[in-house]
């Protein structure tokens, strides 16, 4: 399966660069003609470079005079060469990143609307735009995405006389409880609170309980009663012995693979699971899907992830042209579907998405539900540092005496960076 969307994009992960220093103004890195430009993406796979040169080798021949000079780097040594680009002020002219906000704070980016035709930026699913501005203006085009839905094990449910998934709190409750006593080999919910991926599960929770990590007007809510009462209902979940133990250590990894296994009858899942672990394991395995569980029955939302490209405003924007151009080539409905499909991420544009939802039927749950994801607060910038201080602390909350101190002190370190 997908390194990055195993390692990044399903982790949620937005990293920060520690880049508060840049200096604003136009960078020297794209080098070359206006009409050459240099795009620099991530390997998802093997066969990402195959996509993008094909991409380019069309572009170029629509575009007679135009040309992208491609590099590929790998996750890994992203986040050093992207600051190494910034601070050298050798940015590329379109770069493929999971963060944005920092190069928009620093007046580096383009507006989306001046590099998008009003046709391809009215194509992006409007539940990705909010997470694709910096302040009200969107610097961001989303090129991948994912999100989450409710898996269960139909076997174990069966084997428990549980008919149909869970749609409240007090149904996952109920059910993992006939799950425990009929089976004690089971762990009843899937529940990884540890450092590789917290801030997603506690933010799947808490957005279904009507909290979150910011309020309706975007300030920092970490400390806000309904987070409170998600993290006891968690807590509670735990101490009843209805999870696997000790959820605050474990990684979502490990409770996929269990999954997997057979080991655990119900967890937040995603579109991954079935080829990056259940075809790995027993691809016979009999799982259902269904929307995440709310607190009180009432529509569900879940999380959405995506990665970025954004486009520089190098040698005083004089490339802006050629970046428009194969932007909104690639922006294409048929480009934008065959890209996702093969790399296997879920379509960011409406039009892709009924292309892909009638070739892979197993994604049509998913891309139904991308109209109701929510996203993290990518567009502030503080976001990347405290993102990593979630992952490391939110678990500790459900060990807590006192859950809501926790979640105080990750609230007044967001408040502190801004």
């Amino acid at each position: 399966m997908k390194r990055h969307l195993i390692g990044v994009i399903a982790a949620g992960l937005t990293v920060t660069l520690g880049l508060a220093g840049c200096s604003k103004g136009s960078s020297s890195g794209g080098g070359g003609d206006s009409k050459t430009i240099r795009f620099v993406a991530a390997i998802y796979d093997d066969k990402t470079k195959s996509l993008w040169d094909s991409l380019i080798k069309t572009f170029e021949a629509q575009n007679k005079g135009y040309k992208v000079n491609l590099e590929m780097v790998d996750w890994t040594q992203m986040d050093a060469k992207v600051k190494t680009y910034v601070q050298t002020k050798q940015t590329p002219d379109i770069l493929n990143y999971n963060a944005f906000a920092d190069f928009a704070r620093d007046g580096l980016l383009f507006p989306t609307s001046d590099v998008l035709s009003s046709q391809s930026s009215g194509d992006i699913l409007p539940s990705f735009v909010d997470g694709d501005k910096y302040k009200g203006t969107q610097y961001g085009m989303p090129l991948l995405s994912s999100v989450r839905l409710f898996f269960y094990n139909k076997d174990v449910f069966k084997k428990a006389g549980i008919d149909a998934p869970p749609k409240t709190w007090d149904d996952v409750k109920a059910d993992a409880q006939k799950i425990k006593d009929k089976d004690k080999g089971i762990f009843p919910l899937g529940l990884p609170l540890g450092a590789e991926e917290s801030q997603a599960e506690f933010f799947m929770w808490a957005m279904n309980n009507g909290g979150g990590y910011v309020d309706p007007s975007g300030n920092w809510a970490i400390d806000s009663q309904a987070n409170v009462d998600t993290v006891n209902y968690l807590k509670d979940l735990t101490k009843s012995g209805l999870t696997q133990p000790n959820p605050e250590t474990t990684d979502r990894k490990d409770v996929f693979n269990e999954f997997a296994q057979g080991k655990v009858g119900m967890l937040n899942g995603a579109v991954f699971m079935p080829a990056g672990f259940i075809n790995k394991v027993n691809a016979k395995l009999p799982y259902g899907i269904a929307p995440l569980p709310t607190k009180t029955g009432a529509a569900p939302s879940t999380l959405g992830v995506q990665d970025f490209l954004v486009a520089f405003k190098n040698d005083g924007g004089k490339k802006k042209d050629a970046v428009s151009k194969f932007l909104n080539f690639f922006y294409q409905t048929n480009n934008v579907a065959n890209f996702q499909k093969e790399e296997g991420f879920l379509p960011v544009t409406k039009s892709a998405g009924a292309v892909i939802s009638s070739a892979v039927p197993y994604d049509k749950p998913f891309v139904d539900a991308l109209p109701s994801a929510k996203f993290y607060p990518t567009g502030n910038a503080a976001w990347g540092p405290l993102a990593n201080t979630v992952k490391e602390k939110i678990g500790t909350a459900i060990t807590a005496k006192d859950p809501k101190s926790v979640l105080s002190e990750l609230q007044q370190t967001a408040q502190k960076n801004g």
